[in-house]
């Protein structure tokens, strides 16, 4: 059977999601943990989305592919339903930045990646002295000049559609930099900092800090709210543009379709990723 599982992390001190020969990965940490609960040799998981080195999760979603019989074995005489169970078991085995939120059977057709509509981010800024709080320090990005918050949405808004993102990408050979831009809008919460909303189909490496790179020199008054038009036109790496640190970036949710939708969801996805690849791979 099929497993979705719903997990939060602390990437401080992860070398990102996936599995890298010896570094501490969550991808490693997690299917280590699973392997160990489900007392079987190996526990691969798909994930919606690879987190890049120091970036947390909320949201983070991932499927795993299991054998009834193991999945009731580990559940012991607890009593609970071998899902909740098995929360509980790995919740008692990762180490205390990564939280198991949810596990349950998932429905037909379901998969973590292909099946997804959108991966949501949000990048948090503190650039008010009365927002500084050394408690949130690994997830909010300092910054030692106010930033103009209306002078950045409207810099972000000519960066909303479809477009080659090749400017704000890391690039890679033969891989495609075009990608649905649903969402980016900048607010203030309740304690000052402020809060990116990124929304898109994928990302390819390193877009969404390339991208608050950009909006940050705007909201400084160093560049025009034009000037991220002009970047994105360009379709080319700018010196200008500075990636932000990663510690800032969360990733917040997942959507998806409902049950009904889900297979027809990662068979469009499957087919489109395969059409790009005549191109290049299209990134998760």
């Amino acid at each position: 059977m099929r497993l979705r599982i719903d997990l939060a992390y602390d990437g401080t001190d992860f070398h990102g999601w996936a599995v890298q020969p010896g570094l501490r990965t969550v991808q490693g940490t997690l299917e280590a943990a699973l392997a160990t609960a489900l007392r079987v040799a190996e526990a691969p998981v798909v994930c919606a989305g690879r987190t890049d080195t120091g970036v947390h999760a909320r949201g983070q979603v991932v499927h795993l592919d299991v054998a009834e019989d193991d999945l009731a074995a580990a559940a012991g005489r607890s009593g609970d339903a071998p899902p909740v169970a098995l929360v509980r078991r790995l919740n008692g085995i990762l180490p205390a930045d990564v939280r198991v939120r949810r596990v349950a059977g998932a429905a037909p057709g379901f998969d973590a990646r292909f099946s997804a509509l959108w991966r949501r981010y949000a990048y948090r800024i503190a650039d008010r002295a009365d927002a500084l709080d050394p408690l949130t320090r690994h997830q909010v990005l300092a910054w030692g000049r106010p930033l103009d918050e209306t002078a950045m949405n409207e810099a972000a808004a000519l960066l909303v559609g479809r477009h080659d993102f090749a400017a704000f990408c890391k690039a890679r050979e033969g891989a495609t930099s075009i990608r649905t831009l649903e969402a980016l809008t900048w607010e203030r919460d309740a304690t000052g900092v402020l809060v990116g909303t990124v929304r898109a189909d994928a990302f390819c490496h390193s877009m969404v800090r390339a991208l608050v790179g950009c909006l940050v020199a705007v909201g400084e008054g160093r560049r025009p709210p034009s000037w991220a038009g002009e970047v994105l036109v360009a379709a080319v790496r700018d010196p200008a543009v500075t990636v932000v640190h990663a510690h800032g970036l969360t990733l917040e949710e997942v959507g998806y379709p409902d049950d009904a939708g889900l297979a027809e969801r990662a068979g469009q996805t499957r087919a489109r990723r395969e059409a790009a690849d005549v191109d290049g791979a299209v990134d998760g």
